[in-house]
């Protein structure tokens, strides 16, 4: 995950559920700050059952969702391959992309 172009963590999903960590680098020199209030920066793992709200809130809604699944044959019960599909050029700061 990039704020501003710089790699500020990792976004993952596993059997216990969904995740978010703050990059090391990105911890020594948040020159961008936490990534939402919900998100305040530290070195612990972020977990939850469900979809962080955070990214949970950069996944699109009603007919742009709809369009979206349609055309990229998306399984809309799939936050973390929605999140990874159509947050690579979010509006703000925040841009998903999967890992290389």
């Amino acid at each position: 995950m990039y704020k501003k172009e710089k790699l500020c963590g990792m976004v993952w999903e596993d059997d216990n559920g969904y995740h978010f960590q703050y990059d090391a680098l990105y911890l020594k020199t948040p020159v961008y700050g936490a990534v939402s209030k919900t998100l305040p920066l530290r070195r612990e793992v972020f977990t939850d059952k469900n979809m962080l709200p955070f990214f949970d809130g950069l996944i699109p809604e009603g007919w742009l969702l709809q369009i979206a699944i349609e055309n990229w044959k998306l399984n809309p019960r799939d936050r973390m391959t929605l999140l990874l599909t159509l947050c690579k050029d979010c509006i703000g700061d925040i841009s998903i992309r999967k890992e290389k």
